[in-house]
């Protein structure tokens, strides 16, 4: 019984964790400055999510979302897609999108492609392992970790214009990936080679995938600028029952 408990603890410690990075990694809104009291209340104690909420409480909200479309729309190591890193803008991707909404439709939720957004968005996996499934969104995490760890390392890199290393937003990367599995072995390997050689070349271009009315996404990635700010609505996430 003892074990148990401590396993549902943890379950919802992480379910905590990754709403709140969820939310945190969208684009800034008022609605969600006004919300940071509450999402620090989810995740007392967390000091790498602490520090990402006092910077954009520090901020004008214009001044965070330009800074926020600079990390992550214009810069490909920066990118919120996570079969991205995987697969580039090449043919493959499209296999692996349809694995993200097959996913969603396992837990009992369909992707709603009215947001006009791409379901790999990080964002939208954390929410549905926060709010529906953690267990088959920790598989598309795990599938697609070499991606996670190769964001967490940009965003702790990141050159700021002050000349200072560090994007705001690393700390989210740094929270999510407490709550995963230590790398080992190919795992580690993959994360190495993706760091070293970077997402594959393009091969066919958005065009190629974006033909499939199943892939179609109107937001920002990190191949060029957003048209506009991420469709994903902040501490949702775009499904539907």
């Amino acid at each position: 019984m003892l074990g148990r408990n401590r396993k549902a603890s943890r379950e919802r410690d992480v379910r905590a964790v990754w709403a709140v990075c969820s939310a945190l990694l969208d684009y800034p809104t008022p609605e969600l400055l006004a919300g940071l009291d509450d999402l620090e209340r989810l995740v007392p104690g967390n000091s790498d999510l602490a520090a990402l909420a006092a910077h954009l409480r520090a901020h004008p909200l214009r001044a965070v979302q330009e800074e926020y479309v600079a990390t992550f729309d214009h810069t490909r190591k920066c990118a919120l897609y996570l079969t991205y890193f995987a697969y580039g803008d090449t043919r493959r991707r499209g296999a692996a999108l349809v694995r993200f909404k097959e996913t969603y439709r396992a837990g009992g939720v369909e992707w709603d492609e009215a947001t006009g957004e791409l379901p790999d968005h990080l964002c939208a996996v954390l929410q549905f392992g926060a709010t529906v499934d953690t267990a088959l969104a920790a598989g598309l995490l795990a599938e697609h970790r070499a991606g996670v760890e190769m964001l967490r390392l940009a965003l702790a890199g990141w050159r700021n214009d002050d000349g200072s290393t560090g994007s705001p937003w690393s700390g989210a990367l740094v929270a999510l990936c407490d709550t995963l599995p230590d790398l080992h072995g190919d795992e580690a390997d993959a994360v190495r080679r993706l760091v070293e050689q970077g997402p594959p070349a393009e091969e066919v271009g958005l065009a190629g995938y974006g033909a499939d009315p199943a892939l179609t996404g109107t937001g920002g990635t990190a191949a060029g600028p957003s048209t506009g700010p991420a469709l994903i609505a902040p501490a949702t996430i775009p499904v539907r029952s």
